[in-house]
């Protein structure tokens, strides 16, 4: 089951997401963190961040609106107090950073240290819609995505893979100056900008609304995938949004990516991404497949028996 592509490698192809599992163990007891491909850390800037007002989330059908606004206790505390317990489980970490300006985000990498050479990818998140800036994300300009991937690579050597944005027709063309600064790959996607109301009012704390995550969004990042692995070959990429089940996996598998992330169905059933990772093994060995590779080359080539 294990992923190679590129600069990246994982165990097995199911992650976390960002943002849904916690800065450290939160899950341990429902989710055996060191079975996974990679956990993924809640974002963090290096610098404390209080966020958004309560309330932070709103159901919706097909998913959910969330405004949380990154919040975080910054790099240095979590490298202080959460990373030695991460460690200490042998739980395969991967750290997401954001920032309000490039510089922030080379400052976070620079707070790590030697930390990140552990890590199994530096993720950079460009494209959260929960900040009063939602409608001008470092991941809808390829000149920004481009400063913020450059100050990342003047402090580092870690694979770093962008988190891309599907409010921007120029996905492709931020994704194209990320990778020309030295960005090893994708994870596709983040959340959908969007409103919910209760009654009269904005159902969130934040009342300019927030993001999309879930079901809704699955059509959305597939079409994402799809696209990046048309335009970029073999750059890694991830697939997020929507996982909840095994034909939600493969769905994303046939659109090119490499490997999943599991985020709103955590707040479902924190078990998921394990299940899921069971269910895939099986339908790897009920296939046949001699590899990870193996598998995903025979289910994009339709030689997978359907």
């Amino acid at each position: 089951m294990e992923v190679r592509r590129g600069r990246l490698v994982l165990a097995n192809p199911v992650l976390t997401a960002a943002g849904c599992a916690g800065f450290a163990t939160e899950l341990a007891a429902a989710l055996p963190l060191e079975r996974l491909g990679a956990h993924v850390v809640k974002s963090l800037a290096p610098f404390a961040h209080t966020g958004n007002l309560a309330p932070r989330l709103a159901p919706v059908p097909g998913g959910m609106v969330n405004s949380v606004g990154l919040a975080g206790p910054g790099v240095a505390a979590w490298r202080a107090q959460a990373w030695p317990r991460l460690k200490e489980r042998g739980v395969p970490t991967a750290l997401s950073i954001w920032g309000f300006r490039p510089e922030d985000y080379g400052e976070a990498l620079a707070q790590l240290g030697d930390i990140a050479d552990e890590l199994v990818y530096v993720e950079l998140n460009l494209s959260c819609p929960n900040l009063d800036a939602s409608h001008d994300l470092f991941a809808h300009d390829p000149v920004a995505t481009a400063a913020v991937v450059a100050a990342v690579r003047s402090v580092t050597s870690a694979v770093v893979l962008v988190k891309l944005s599907p409010n921007t027709d120029r996905i492709l063309e931020v994704a194209a100056a990320a990778l020309d600064e030295g960005a090893d790959g994708f994870v596709a996607t983040n959340t959908l900008i969007a409103q919910w109301y209760r009654g009269p009012r904005p159902a969130l704390g934040a009342e300019r609304g927030g993001g999309l995550s879930g079901g809704a969004l699955h059509p959305v990042a597939l079409r994402c995938v799809a696209e990046l692995r048309a335009r970029f070959g073999d750059v890694p990429i991830l697939g997020v949004g929507g996982v909840a089940t095994l034909a939600d996996v493969l769905r994303f598998v046939r659109a090119g990516a490499d490997a999943v992330q599991v985020g709103t169905a955590l707040f479902v059933d924190p078990r998921r991404p394990v299940q899921l990772l069971e269910k895939l093994a099986g339908e790897v060995a009920r296939r046949g497949a001699s590899s990870w590779e193996d598998f995903c080359r025979a289910l994009r080539s339709g030689r997978s028996g359907e």
